[in-house]
């Protein structure tokens, strides 16, 4: 793996040279099939993930067997960025929404590149707090704004994640994703499909109207994307 050609990942763009050169030896490509667990809540996440195409939910697993989704991972961060400053067991149960690529460095490698670097640390700091940003207006959607609106707001996360306007989400996928009932998930899913914003079949979904899911979404989506921006833009 040249050391002037990195994979595209956005954390691994953002690295110093310097920086870069801590891992670039140590770092595999591994690909990652649809619904692959990479950690479940409570366990010690052993590598870290670099997305290059894909994305990964981190899902909160309730007593009644109910799955909600949190944040979601892709091309533009990590999964690992908070175990790379401890060893703290995970705090959620990470698994591929959309299948893909990553390039995997085992964790212990992280944390000593870490140790060696401030300027690492303080970029892991940074994609650490935008996932908790994520984290935090996703709880609020989902208890205050109606269910078209975060669907809509989903499906232009995944996309923006993944890169790909087809993806492949099942109705219970969905209804993870936005902490609804499969009922309502077609309900809606029917509603943008008229509008011709989707196109939706069997678990296939083409998005044809990038601009027609932001007119239905509300402000979390933008307000999310604002503080990736604010948080690693200027990494």
């Amino acid at each position: 793996m040249d050391s002037m050609v990195r994979p595209p990942n956005g954390f691994l763009s953002a690295m110093s040279a310097d920086d870069y050169e801590l891992i670039r030896a140590h770092l595999r490509i591994v690909d990652l099939p649809h619904e692959a667990v990479l950690v479940e809540a409570g366990e010690t996440l052993k590598r870290a993930y670099f997305p290059h195409r894909g994305v990964i939910s981190l899902v909160v697993k309730l007593a009644k067997g109910e799955h909600v989704q949190v944040a979601m991972i892709g091309r533009d961060s990590l999964l690992g960025a908070d175990s790379a400053m401890g060893e703290a067991p995970a705090l959620n149960t990470a698994i591929m929404l959309v299948a893909g690529a990553a390039s995997v460095l085992d964790l212990d490698r992280l944390r000593a590149a870490a140790d060696q670097s401030a300027s690492l640390r303080a970029l892991l700091v940074r994609h650490g707090l935008a996932v908790y940003a994520q984290v935090q207006q996703t709880a609020g959607c989902n208890a205050a704004h109606p269910v078209e609106s975060r669907l809509s707001r989903c499906l232009l996360q995944t996309h923006d994640l993944s890169g790909d306007v087809r993806l492949l989400l099942t109705q219970e996928a969905l209804a993870q994703m936005i902490g609804a009932r499969r009922n309502s998930v077609s309900l809606v899913a029917n509603t943008l499909q008229h509008a011709n914003y989707i196109h939706y079949s069997r678990g296939h979904i083409q998005i044809n109207n990038i601009d027609g899911l932001r007119q239905t979404t509300c402000e979390c989506y933008a307000t999310v994307k604002m503080q990736y921006e604010r948080l690693l833009g200027s990494s």
